[in-house]
């Protein structure tokens, strides 16, 4: 049996059970510049960890005044997609949160649920990464520890939907080889690519907890998929940022949220009569823009296109910006990118093609040689 460490984060384990391996004493971040060389060059990017962005104060304040605009879109969001949940899969759950972007929203669900239905949901945080599948090993322990409840995966937004694509190969291979009948459905927040049937709203909208790293997401780093710390039967790895602990905003962001369910029910009720009214079944429009972003600048490689709010924070974060498009000047939602891009001299472009409000774009460090 593969060991649990419960505690590896900083969140309560009532409120997740994290199915990761502590590689915290193994292994060690790599400069910005020395992992984009190495992704560039062929390594994965799970094999390595970046290095943690120590925010500025002016970074934080914005952080928290985006929460305090923010918070109450995102309760909505939160219970929209939690009533979409118990619709479509009754009460008898299980909820796997995609680490760790995934993991507060999975944490923010359960509450919802618990706070509505008063029904205490199990929620796993497990790993998966593009290009390399799902932690097999934590689908395992959870099949072997509720094999009657149905599972619902969460995920924070979709940007082109790379993981959403991952996931629905990696859990048939997963069905296929162990005569199971998991679902692929990924229940997110913010939709704006377009990826899937379960979402709080299809608007690239800022949820906060992207602005931030470890710091909002319970102290933990990437998940971590390299032979020489993760042996066949653990799962995948993560390191916990002790030194962090002083600054952490973990449970402050969770809570904010939760506290404001009892008064967003009105809301919730209109956002999902809303969403019943538009449905439309997911089209990847997301990556259709992607593509037309592709030819437009010549870009070859399509993973160098990172589009949505999200991943935009992403790509200034954590790897080396080429330029940040903007579908148009002075949205509010924009700010934090704007900072981001401020600090790290990275240009700015108006594109309005596109239905997403921003799109990063990686720096090409490596020529192609002919």
């Amino acid at each position: 049996m593969v060991k649990v460490n419960s505690h590896i984060s900083s969140y309560n384990p009532n409120d997740a059970i994290f199915l990761l391996k502590d590689i915290s004493d193994l292994m060690k971040e790599s400069s910005t510049e020395t992992r984009e060389q190495a992704i560039q060059a062929g390594t994965h990017y799970s094999e390595m960890l970046p290095m943690e962005y120590k925010p500025s104060k002016a970074y934080m304040d914005l952080f928290f005044s985006s929460l305090q605009q923010y918070k109450h879109k995102l309760a909505i969001a939160v219970g929209v997609v939690a009533e979409q949940i118990i619709q479509t899969k009754g009460t008898n759950l299980v909820l796997i949160s995609l680490a760790r972007a995934g993991t507060p929203i999975g944490i923010l669900i359960k509450r919802y649920i618990r706070y509505q239905y008063n029904l205490d949901v199990p929620h796993y945080c497990i790993s998966i990464v593009r290009g390399r599948g799902i932690d097999e090993n934590a689908l395992h322990y959870i099949l072997e520890h509720h094999p009657k409840e149905t599972i619902q995966f969460i995920d924070g937004w979709t940007g082109k939907g790379a993981i959403k694509k991952e996931l629905e190969y990696a859990v048939h291979t997963f069905n296929e080889r162990n005569n199971t009948h998991i679902s692929h459905c990924m229940a997110v927040l913010a939709d704006p690519g377009y990826c899937t049937s379960i979402y709080g709203t299809r608007e690239d909208f800022l949820i906060p907890s992207a602005c931030l790293n470890a710091t909002v997401s319970g102290l933990i780093s990437r998940t971590v998929l390299n032979d020489t710390y993760i042996g066949p039967k653990d799962f995948h790895g993560v390191k916990y940022y002790k030194e962090l602990e002083q600054e952490d905003l973990s449970n402050f962001f969770v809570d904010e949220v939760t506290d404001l369910f009892p008064s967003v029910h009105s809301h919730i009720d209109n956002q999902l009569r809303y969403i019943t009214s538009t449905y439309t079944d997911p089209s990847w429009q997301g990556l259709k823009d992607i593509q037309s972003i592709q030819n437009h600048f010549k870009i070859d490689d399509i993973n160098l296109i990172k589009p949505g709010v999200g991943e935009t924070t992403r790509v200034l974060l954590r790897r080396i910006p080429w330029k940040i498009l903007i579908r148009q000047q002075n949205n509010p939602d924009l700010k934090h990118i704007l900072l981001l891009a401020k600090e790290k001299n990275v240009p700015i472009e108006i594109y309005e093609n596109m239905a997403y409000s921003c799109c990063g774009l990686i720096k090409l460090l490596r020529k192609e040689t002919i």
